[in-house]
C-alpha cells in the first residue's frame, strides 16, 4: 500500500495508518534506481549471450577476455542455472521491481513496515545468492564474469542502504549506537564488502595478474 509524503490524511482515511507508513529520501530513492537499472542491465546482457551460446556453442562473449575474465566459462557451468533456468532470468524479474519501488519513493509513496522487510528479506535472498556465486566462480568454476560482478556490487549496495534505511526507521530493531553509527558511516559496510571481494580476486589468481 502506498500513499503520497506530500498529502495528509483525508476524512475517509485512517491518519494511524498513514503515520504507520515510511517513505525515503530522494538520495536513497535514486540509489535503488541506480542500483536496480545497473543490475537490470548487467542480466540483460548475459540473457542475450546466453541466447547467442545456445544457438552457436563456439559463440565467445564479448567479455571474454583472457583464461580468468571468461565469461564464457560461467555461462556454460552448472551453477548458471541454479534454480533449473538461467540465473540472468531472476535478475530480470527483480531488478525492475527495484526500479519501480525508487521512481514510486522518488514521487512521493510510503510503505508499510511489512513491505520494508519484505524488500528486506527480498534483498538478503540476493545478496545471499550473489554470495553464493562468487564463492562457485572463484573456487569451482574458477572464472569471472564482468557484467556479474556489476551484478554483485549492485545487489551489495542495495541491500546494505535497504538495512540501513530500516534500521534508522527502526523498522528493524537495532540499539542507538547502531543507528547513529549508519547514519554517520553509511558507506563503510558496502565499500568494505567490495573491498573484500577485489581481495579475494586479486588473492585468488595473484600469479595471473603479476605475470
Amino acid at each position: 500500500m502506498t500513499t503520497a509524503a506530500v498529502d495528509r490524511p483525508s476524512s475517509g482515511q485512517d491518519e494511524k495508518e498513514v503515520e504507520s507508513s515510511f517513505g525515503a529520501g530522494r538520495a536513497f530513492a535514486l540509489l535503488l534506481v541506480i542500483t536496480g537499472a545497473a543490475g537490470l542491465f548487467a542480466a540483460w546482457i548475459i540473457t542475450i549471450d546466453k541466447f547467442k551460446l545456445l544457438e552457436d556453442p563456439s559463440f565467445t562473449p564479448g567479455c571474454s577476455l583472457n583464461p580468468v575474465v571468461a565469461c564464457g566459462n560461467i555461462m556454460k557451468s552448472e551453477q548458471a542455472s541454479a534454480f533449473g533456468f538461467p540465473n540472468p532470468m531472476l535478475g530480470l524479474a527483480t531488478y525492475p521491481v527495484i526500479i519501480g519501488i525508487g521512481l514510486a519513493l522518488l514521487s512521493g509513496a510510503r510503505f508499510r513496515r511489512w513491505y520494508w522487510l519484505g524488500m528486506n528479506a527480498g534483498t538478503l535472498f540476493g545478496v545471499g545468492f550473489c554470495t553464493w556465486l562468487q564463492y562457485q566462480s572463484l573456487y569451482n568454476i574458477n572464472s569471472l564474469c564482468l557484467w556479474c560482478c556489476l551484478a554483485w556490487v549492485a545487489t551489495i549496495v542495495m541491500f546494505c542502504y535497504v538495512t540501513k534505511h530500516n534500521i534508522e526507521h527502526r523498522i528493524i530493531p537495532a540499539p542507538s549506537w547502531l543507528r547513529s553509527g549508519l547514519t554517520e558511516f553509511h558507506w563503510v559496510p558496502p565499500v568494505l564488502w567490495t573491498g573484500v571481494i577485489g581481495m579475494l580476486i586479486l588473492t585468488r589468481w595473484w600469479d595471473f595478474w603479476t605475470s
